[in-house]
Order: structure tokens, then C-alpha cells, then sequence
């Protein structure tokens, strides 16, 4: 049975290359064929793959623009970015024979690809990215002194400009935990129901998975564009007179 966990392939220099970094690499190159083979086939009249482009682009837009309104071009993008990477590092490992290429070692038999948003490393490195990006737009949008303000509240209700503080530091745990936690216990699902009967049962089970995927990318592209757009609104703590 394939391991639930990122297992290393080779090392380079003292570089572990995982198999999940493998899948990310991968990833990353059917994003940029989309894009190329999209870029050289823009018509007026859409073929099939600009077709479902322009839907996703058009589905996410429709979402965001209610909440951010004149900051939509601003947040969009990184809207689109986030869901597009997830739901496709998601779907990739629901491929037919995903996983099941590899080599055996002592300790049992290793894939050359494994699921990428199963890996924390990857969920964390999503996370770091998406809560450094809010905060650097939050400041060139609101400047630093109106920033600031959000953290910093020289009140006696100065507590509250701690609890903004945590809730900074704790989207680190729960965005990344957040997708880890499902795409790793929907593999484990699937895994063990294909390894106890391998045609037909686990047809629900997979088709429950896709929805999964693409809800996760989803989530995290949307609680992204809320909290772009939460602290790229002016914080007034001044009373008007």
C-alpha cells in the first residue's frame, strides 16, 4: 500500500525532491501549457478549453466583486491564482493510475507522484503566501499608518488590537491545516476502499472527491479575497465629531 505521506526520491545537494514536489512541478507546467495553448487560441469565438477558462474566470469574478467591490482588480487575481493551483493540485491525484507508478524499498513501495495539498509543506507555503500577500496589499492600499491602527489601539480597549494580531498569526494554522486536513483524509478514504474492493464502490467515494477538491480551492482562494478585502479597508478608530 503506498504511503499516506511525502516520501523522498532522491537527494540533490543536500535538496530532498519528494514525490509531492514532483506533483507540484508537474502542476505547475500543466498551468503554464493552459495558459500558452489559451493565450495562442483566443477567438471571439471560444473553443472548448478557452470556453471552461472563461467560465472559472467568470464564476470567481462574479463572487468577488460584491465583497471588493473597487479593489476587485486588485484581489481578483490572486482569487483566481489560488483557486486554480488547489483545485487542480487537488483533482491531478484523482487521475487513473495517479500513485500507482513507482519503485519498491525497504519500508514498502514509494510513488513517484503523490498528492501535493496531502503534503503540510506545500498547504504552509500557500499559507505564508496568501497572508503576506494580504498584508503587503493591505499596507500600499491603506498606507502603514492606517495599518497599523488595526493592531495597535491606544484605548483601553487596546486588547482588541492584540486579538486582530492573533487572528493574523493563527490564519497561518488554519488555512494550511485546513486544506492538509481534507485532501489527507480523502486520500486515506479512498485508498482504503479501493484497496477492499477496487470496481464500482469506491465510484461514489471518487466522485465525492472531486467535489472536494474543487470546494477546497474554492474556500481558500475565497477566504483569501475576504481578508484582502477586511484589511484593505481604512480602519477609522476616530470618533466623529
Amino acid at each position: 500500500m503506498p504511503s499516506q505521506g511525502p516520501e523522498t526520491l532522491l537527494t540533490v545537494a543536500g535538496f530532498h525532491v519528494t514525490n509531492t514536489l514532483l506533483t507540484t512541478l508537474l502542476v505547475d507546467l500543466v498551468i503554464v501549457l493552459i495558459v500558452v495553448l489559451v493565450r495562442r487560441r483566443l477567438s471571439l469565438a471560444p473553443g472548448k478549453l478557452q470556453a471552461i477558462v472563461e467560465s472559472v474566470v467568470e464564476y470567481l469574478q462574479n463572487i468577488t466583486e460584491p465583497v471588493a467591490g473597487l479593489r476587485t482588480g486588485l484581489i481578483f487575481p490572486w482569487v483566481f491564482v489560488f483557486f486554480f493551483f488547489v483545485a487542480l493540485s487537488n483533482l491531478v491525484g484523482l487521475l487513473p493510475g495517479f500513485g500507482t507508478i513507482g519503485f519498491t524499498r525497504e519500508g514498502g513501495f514509494v510513488p513517484l507522484l503523490h498528492v501535493s495539498t496531502s503534503d503540510l509543506n506545500l498547504t504552509l507555503a500557500l499559507a505564508i503566501v496568501s497572508v503576506v500577500a494580504t498584508n503587503v496589499i493591505s499596507i500600499r492600499t491603506i498606507g502603514v499608518k492606517q495599518y497599523l491602527r488595526r493592531f495597535i489601539v491606544l484605548t483601553p480597549l487596546f486588547f482588541v488590537g492584540l486579538l486582530e494580531l492573533l487572528q493574523e498569526l493563527t490564519k497561518f494554522v488554519t488555512f494550511s491545516f485546513r486544506l492538509f486536513g481534507n485532501i489527507s483524509a480523502g486520500e486515506m478514504v479512498l485508498g482504503t476502499m479501493s484497496s477492499i474492493l477496487a470496481f464500482i464502490v469506491p465510484v461514489p467515494f471518487l466522485a465525492f472527491e472531486v467535489l472536494v477538491a474543487l470546494i477546497q480551492g474554492l474556500v481558500f482562494s475565497l477566504l483569501t479575497m475576504a481578508f484582502m478585502t477586511m484589511l484593505t479597508e481604512p480602519h477609522h478608530t476616530e470618533e466623529k465629531s
